[in-house]
């Protein structure tokens, strides 16, 4: 687990500056150190225990949100990896919200409203499946969606319309931290080959084939220019209190180990615990209880 999580922190990329994507694995990069299905499992299984535990606290404080970014190119692994990350925390304390095509009510308003009525309130972890990055990646590899998004003619036209994105992005995300929104962003790094055999997969296994969508093919003809997309957006929103981590997807039961790791090491920055209760409350604790055992 050590070992895990000293490469998850060089997964973390806190200043974007010079960043490249092509300089991290898709594959499992630890060889050798955890080269076995059934260590990753273990891992995970502890991570979900700490998770748990965290959660509750955090539940229970009521002072901190905590908001879970997943991006990635299709087939990646997003839904089954917040499915198995989050297994073990109390579904009361989280929310998940899954970002598909905009609506009609959601173009009326300015790119970012739609995800601030899905914001996780203090004591909670909110998760979003895709977000308003979506924004700076699949409008920037084709941008002929800003016609259609119902914005005044000289922002349609900017051609600097996504650097602009990116920086009210940076500024937003800051905007949350500094009043007490934990934030975590994760970018599952699959390769085009482990892309392709997943969807072939969803091809040929009759219980997956729900999963395949035709439109996965054109956008799959795309996957070189969502890299770029994809390093470009991380280059510019990365930060010290909005951490992008960008974890190797090729090996889904090492993908799954190393964000439960990143999320427990995140939440350890929260000095998480139970709240502390007060003299006067004691006293009062001592008095209901001799009610209750009078009864």
């Amino acid at each position: 687990m050590k070992d895990l999580d000293d490469y998850v922190r060089k997964f973390r990329v806190r200043d974007g500056d010079g960043f490249k994507l092509s300089d991290h694995k898709t594959h499992n990069p630890m060889g050798d150190k955890l080269d076995e299905k059934k260590e990753a499992q273990a891992i995970l299984a502890d991570g979900i225990d700490e998770l748990r535990t965290m959660q509750e606290k955090l539940y229970a404080m009521r002072r901190w949100s905590v908001l879970i970014i997943f991006q990635a190119l299709d087939a990646a692994g997003k839904d089954s990896t917040i499915e198995h990350v989050m297994s073990g925390v109390n579904p009361q304390g989280v929310h998940v919200t899954s970002f598909k095509r905009p609506s009609e009510t959601e173009l009326n308003h300015d790119f970012l409203w739609r995800c601030n009525l899905a914001l996780p309130e203090r004591g909670m972890i909110g998760i979003f499946n895709r977000s308003y990055y979506e924004e700076t990646l699949v409008v920037r590899v084709h941008p002929e969606i800003l016609q259609n998004q119902h914005l005044p003619d000289d922002f349609a036209n900017d051609p600097d319309i996504f650097d602009r994105r990116l920086k009210q992005i940076r500024r937003y995300e800051h905007y949350l931290a500094s009043n007490g929104t934990k934030i975590i962003k994760f970018f599952l790094n699959v390769s085009k080959d482990e892309q392709r055999r997943r969807l072939l997969a969803r091809l040929d296994e009759p219980e997956k084939n729900w999963k395949f969508e035709l439109g996965d093919l054109k956008e799959r003809a795309h996957f070189d220019d969502y890299l770029k997309a994809f390093q470009q957006t991380i280059r510019a929103t990365a930060a010290k209190k909005a951490p992008w981590y960008i974890i190797p997807a090729d090996n889904k039961w090492f993908m799954r180990a190393a964000v439960v790791r990143a999320i427990v090491d995140e939440l350890n920055d929260l000095a998480l615990d139970f709240p502390k209760v007060s003299k006067k409350d004691l006293e009062a604790f001592k008095q209901a209880r001799t009610q209750l055992e009078r009864e």
